[in-house]
């Protein structure tokens, strides 16, 4: 079994059509949704990130289903249709059916996949600089996780693997560095961690303000500030935060190589041993 599907109430691992050419999200592409992850028995924040998933629905104009705690608790029993200790990625979402151009609210649907994903190397990525930008909130709705907003990510991605790079690290409107394509972006210069400030540009993730906390709180300076280009060629050592890798090395970026630092590693470390401890992480089913 790779994946499982619940919508309406039902776990299921049929893939089942739930959305037409007349409902108003696959029209508009207005969908939301989030992600988290399950491995090792463990999911680590999966209520922040169904908080977030409903703060994006109403951001969109839609009306979320259910409240956190029931998405979390319908999130947990799907897990438990795999094996334990099987690395997978939990995205819930909402659409809307009715409503021209503007979604009707009381149309508002859940879904729910879970498909399996292994954990991605620690060996760390490659990225490249490229010719697309974050927009600004009054440019797009990048307040939510909207779907609208990944064709974007999707240039990025193809783009910098047809130049043999894993990823791309784009900036904003500005020309600060904003993110990576697929995940947040930290630096390091004299032991000190440096990563963009939230300017709305990009999604400042969940994981993210986690390894922020953790770092601070083993007495590592973080300092959320407006990041040049240049800022990430001198850096020591780069690395990315975000749900799907947690924490990665990046050992490329254009010709500049990296050496695969101690404070990446320790941000790994971390994380782990936050998301390992039951008592404050989210333990599947």
């Amino acid at each position: 079994m790779e994946s499982m599907y619940w919508h309406d109430g039902d776990w299921t691992s049929e893939r089942r059509p739930i959305l037409g050419l007349s409902d108003n999200s696959f029209w508009m592409g207005n969908s939301v949704f989030d992600g988290a992850r399950a491995y090792d028995n463990i999911i680590p924040d999966l209520d922040l990130h169904c908080e977030r998933l409903l703060r994006s629905a109403v951001h969109m104009l839609m009306k979320p289903t259910m409240d956190a705690a029931t998405l979390a608790s319908i999130c947990r029993a799907g897990v438990a249709h795999f094996e334990p200790g099987a690395e997978l990625y939990i995205r819930p979402m909402f659409y809307a059916r009715g409503g021209f151009i503007v979604p009707d609210p009381d149309t508002t649907e859940c879904g729910i996949v879970i498909h399996r994903a292994p954990l991605p190397s620690r060996d760390g990525f490659s990225a490249c600089s490229a010719p697309f930008r974050r927009p600004r909130p009054d440019m797009a709705p990048t307040l939510a996780k909207a779907s609208c907003l990944y064709p974007m990510t999707q240039q990025a991605l193809n783009y910098a693997r047809q130049r043999g790079f894993d990823n791309a690290l784009l900036c904003n409107a500005d020309d600060d560095v904003a993110e990576f394509s697929t995940c947040n972006v930290m630096i390091v210069r004299d032991s000190i961690v440096h990563t963009p400030a939230p300017d709305g540009s990009f999604l400042a993730g969940i994981t993210r303000a986690r390894v922020i906390g953790l770092l601070r709180d083993a007495g590592i300076e973080v300092v959320e500030c407006r990041l040049r280009w240049q800022d990430v060629l001198d850096a020591d050592e780069v690395f990315s935060t975000g749900n799907f890798g947690k924490v990665l090395p990046v050992h490329r970026i254009d010709d500049r190589h990296y050496p695969r630092g101690p404070i990446a590693e320790q941000a790994h470390v971390l994380y782990q041993a936050f998301a390992h401890d039951t008592a404050r992480a989210t333990v599947a089913a």
